[in-house]
C-alpha cells in the first residue's frame, strides 16, 4: 500500500473526515499523481513509482501554475493545495519526510462570496405558511425547515437525529457534528410546540421510532428529500440557492444581527475554528447597509 493510499485511510477513519472531504481529497492527489506521471491517465494512487521523498517545491508550483493555465478557479486551485498541504503533513507525521514542499507555496486570496441567506422577514412567511396540523407529511415537513432555521443544525445531523435526541421538556437538542463531536443545541417553546405534535402524528402513522424524523413507511430520511423539502419551502424567497445549508446560513446571521456574542454562535454551529463563523460578521455589515439605506432619510440623498 502506498503513502498516499494510507493517508486516504487515515483521513476517513481516525480523522472522521466527511465522505465529502475524502472524495475530494482523494480527487485531487490522483490528479496529483496523474501530473507527476507526465499527464498518465492511468496513474493512480497506487502508483508505486511515486516517492514522496523526492516531490519537490517545484513540483507542487508547476502544478499550481498548470491549474491556473487550464482556467480552474482560484478558489479551486487553494482547495488541491490544501489536500497537498494535508497529504505532506501526514507524510511528515509518519516520518517520511522532514519538510512539508507546501509550505513556501502561496497563491493569491481567492475572494469568498458571502453566504446566500434568507431575511427574517421572509423567513417568517415561510414558517407562517398554513398547513394541515393533521397531515404527518405536512407537519413533518414543516418541522424540517423550521428546526434547521431555529436550530442551525446541518442536513446530516438533522437527518441523524434520535428520538432520545430531541427533549422538549429540557428545550434541546443533542447533535453529533463533524468528527463525531457532540453539542447541545437549545430550541424556543414554540418549536417545543410543533415537535410534539409531530411525535404524536408520526407515534399515530408509523408507531415509537428510534429515529426522530421518519417517511410515511416508517423508514428515516435521506439527505435528497430534506433538500427538496427546503428547496420547495424557499421558492418564494426568489433566492437562487435554496438549500438546507441557506437556513443555517440564515440562522447565523440572523443570531449575530440580534446581537448575539459571537463565540456562542461558534458552539452553537459547532464549528471547530472561529474563523469559520467570522465569516457572518460580514453579512452582518450588508445587513446594516441594508438598512441604513432602507431606513435613514439621508441615506439615498444625492450630493449637489
Amino acid at each position: 500500500m502506498t503513502l498516499f493510499e494510507t493517508f486516504i485511510k487515515y483521513i476517513r477513519y481516525e480523522l472522521n473526515l466527511s465522505t465529502h472531504t475524502v472524495l475530494s481529497y482523494s480527487s485531487d492527489l490522483s490528479q496529483f499523481v496523474t501530473f507527476l506521471s507526465g499527464g498518465d491517465c492511468t496513474a493512480t494512487l497506487a502508483h508505486n513509482s511515486i516517492d514522496a521523498r523526492r516531490i519537490t517545491t517545484g513540483d507542487v508550483r508547476a502544478w499550481m501554475a498548470s491549474l491556473s493555465a487550464a482556467g480552474l478557479s482560484l478558489r479551486s486551485v487553494h482547495r488541491k493545495l490544501q489536500a497537498l498541504r494535508a497529504f505532506f503533513k501526514y507524510a511528515m507525521k509518519t516520518g517520511v519526510i522532514e519538510e512539508n514542499p507546501c509550505d513556501s507555496v502561496e497563491l493569491a486570496k481567492a475572494k469568498m462570496p458571502l453566504p446566500q441567506y434568507v431575511r427574517p422577514d421572509a423567513m417568517d412567511e415561510v414558517l407562517s405558511e398554513e398547513i394541515d396540523g393533521e397531515n404527518f407529511e405536512e407537519v413533518r415537513d414543516s418541522l424540517i425547515v423550521e428546526m434547521l432555521y431555529d436550530t442551525g443544525i446541518r442536513r446530516s445531523e438533522l437527518v441523524g437525529l434520535k428520538d432520545s435526541d430531541v427533549s422538549t421538556a429540557r428545550g434541546e437538542l443533542k447533535v453529533l457534528g463533524k468528527r463525531n463531536k457532540e453539542r447541545i443545541v437549545p430550541f424556543a417553546p414554540v418549536l417545543a410546540e410543533k415537535i410534539e405534535l409531530y411525535r404524536r402524528l408520526r407515534n399515530r402513522e408509523v408507531g415509537d421510532s428510534v429515529v426522530f424524523f421518519v417517511r410515511c413507511n416508517g423508514e428515516p430520511l435521506y439527505p435528497g428529500l430534506v433538500y427538496r423539502v427546503v428547496k420547495n419551502a424557499l421558492a418564494s424567497t426568489g433566492l437562487e440557492k435554496r438549500s438546507p445549508h441557506v437556513l443555517r446560513h440564515s440562522f447565523a446571521s440572523a443570531m449575530l444581527n440580534d446581537g448575539a456574542e459571537i463565540n456562542s454562535v461558534k458552539e452553537l454551529l459547532g464549528h471547530q475554528n472561529l474563523s469559520a463563523t467570522q465569516i457572518y460578521t460580514h453579512i452582518t455589515i450588508s445587513e446594516l447597509k441594508h438598512n441604513y439605506q432602507q431606513a435613514h432619510p439621508r441615506a439615498t440623498k444625492k450630493g449637489g
